[in-house]
Formats: C-alpha cells, structure tokens, sequence
C-alpha cells in the first residue's frame, strides 16, 4: 500500500510538474485560434520565452520579474508574427514557421554571446520559481508522503490553473472575449459593426506569444534549472494539439494539458524502474499526440475564419 500511494504520488508530482509549460502555450494558442489567426510559431516562442526567463534570472536573481521577461520575449515574436500575418497578409503557416527557426537560432547565438555555450549557467535554487506548501505536510507516514508529493509543487503549478479561470471569464463573461471569438467567425460582419478586427487579432497573437513565453519560462525556472537547446523541442506542437483536442476552449485544453502532463509523468515513472526500453518511453508523449489529432481533428469546431487573412475592404 505504502509502495502504491508513493508511486501515485510520484505520477501526480510529475503530472503537475510537466502540466504548466503546455497548458501556458495552449492558452496562448487559444487566444490566436480564436481570433482567426493560425499560431504554428507556439514553439518558437516558448523558447525564446525558456531563454530569456532562465538569463535574466541568472544575472538579476530575481524569478518572477524574469518569469515575466520570458513572457515579454514571447510577445515581442507574437508582434512579428503578428505583424506579418496581419499586417502584411503573409500566409500564416510559413511565418509560424520561419517563428520556429528564428527564436531558437536568437537564442543559442546570445547564449553563445553570454555564456560561452548554448546552455545557460543552472540556477540556483534560490533563482528558481518557489516551491510552494514545501514543509507542510509530515513525512513520517504514507499519506504524508503523498500529499507532499502531490501538492509541494512550484507557485507556476498554482498560477497556470488561475490563469485558466481568467482566460475562461475573458473568452465568455467580457465584451472583448466576444469581440474577439467573432472576429474568428466573421471578421466582415464585425467590420461592418465597427469592430477593429485588426487591431483584436494583433492583440491576440501578441497574448498568444506572451502565455507561450511564460511556458517556456516555466520550463527553464520550474522544470528544469537551465537552458538547453533542446528544452523546449516538440511542446509547442503538443500544446497546439491540446487546444485541437480540447475544441479551442481554455477548459478543454486544460483536461488535454493534465492527459498530455500525465503521459510525460509516466515516462519519468517507467524510465526510472528501467524495465522497458528508454526510446519507448520518451514516445509516450508524442504517441499520444499523434493518436489524439487523429482521433479529434475531424471533431473540433475549427473557427470559420481562422487562417484566412482579412483585407480590410476600403
């Protein structure tokens, strides 16, 4: 019994431990899905976002004012992407594209300028995100042993479930939600209305890479203790499947994030009994992606306008 409570435990941790890079980007994807503009630059984003968040930490010591520079790095590449996507009518797909290639390749060329390497210095722990409830709960039984694996998580594990509640309340119960799920739909018919389309959908993609930073952020500060170039590769494009799964609605993408965290806490958990093959597990993940498009794409109501530039008629 005490062996079982542990190893759930240990999934649940790790669940919550790898849930909030993905569900930070899914909710930025949300915001740019819904407004009418396809996003595939998710990755780029959360890795400039990684690097960004985990140097200003290094040389400020300060997490949560470089937690939010990770974000502000994402942003600034949602403002390119969304510059060119709606501003210029370029075609989305390839300028999320050339995202993907331009942030990684920024990233390891500063970090080679500052660090002498494409890793960054690991931080400390001081430098890290806060453990949150770390020392509440007694160790000396099972059950205290589960909960504090359960629950002593970093304050991102917290502030990725609330950041669901705002979103939500901002997507349904706000004019600009509704402005913005319309611009998704009909962009003319708000034109017609006086809405700014433009302006909305520049705004979103703008949100869309600062929750993607935040992600990347949460990754090299909470996950993991540094920057590598390969921290951050394949879950920008989970994140994106998750929204698919989850219907583009915040709520639902959060159930995939919570599925898609799970899948990566079982590959730690499996990994570490070393009974089946390391290249097996570290699919998991992926696999699942793979079955989950396949399974929902055809099922998700994709917004009516969403990828299709709009030329506002003159």
């Amino acid at each position: 019994m005490d062996n079982l409570l542990n190893s759930l435990g240990i999934i649940l941790y790790t669940t919550l431990l790898y849930t909030p890079p993905l569900l930070f980007a899914a909710l930025g994807s949300c915001f740019s899905e819904n407004s009418g503009v396809v996003n595939i630059g998710i990755e780029g984003m959360m890795t400039i976002g990684a690097f960004v968040g985990a140097t200003v930490s290094h040389f400020t010591s300060l997490p949560w004012i470089s937690f939010f520079c990770g974000g502000l790095a994402g942003a600034v590449f949602g403002a390119l992407h969304a510059w060119a996507t709606v501003k210029l009518n370029a075609d989305q797909t390839i300028s999320g594209t050339a995202i993907n290639f331009l942030a990684p390749g920024v990233a390891i060329l500063l970090a080679r300028a500052l660090f002498d390497s494409s890793d960054t210095v690991p931080l400390s722990t001081e430098q890290k995100i806060p453990l949150l409830l770390n020392g509440v709960f007694p160790t000396n039984s099972a059950w205290g042993n589960f909960l504090k694996n359960t629950f002593s998580n970093y304050a991102t594990t917290y502030m990725v479930f609330i950041a669901v509640l705002v979103v939500w309340f901002v997507f349904y119960k706000t004019r600009f939600g509704l402005r913005m799920r319309a611009c998704g739909e009909h962009p003319a018919a708000c034109d017609t209305l006086g809405i700014n389309v433009l302006g909305i959908r520049f705004f979103s993609v703008c949100m869309s890479g600062f929750l993607a930073g935040l992600g990347g952020a949460s990754v090299t500060m909470a996950t993991m203790n540094q920057f590598r170039p390969t921290s951050i590769v394949g879950q920008g494009f989970i994140a994106i499947a998750a929204v698919i799964f989850g219907k583009f609605k915040p709520q639902g993408a959060m159930f995939a994030c919570l599925l898609f965290g799970l899948c990566s806490g079982l590959k730690i958990v499996l990994g570490a009994k070393n009974t089946i093959s390391p290249q097996l597990i570290s699919m998991i993940p992926f696999v699942v992606t793979v079955i989950v498009l396949v399974l929902f794409v055809g099922r998700s109501h994709v917004p009516a306008a969403n990828g299709k530039p709009y030329i506002k008629s003159k």
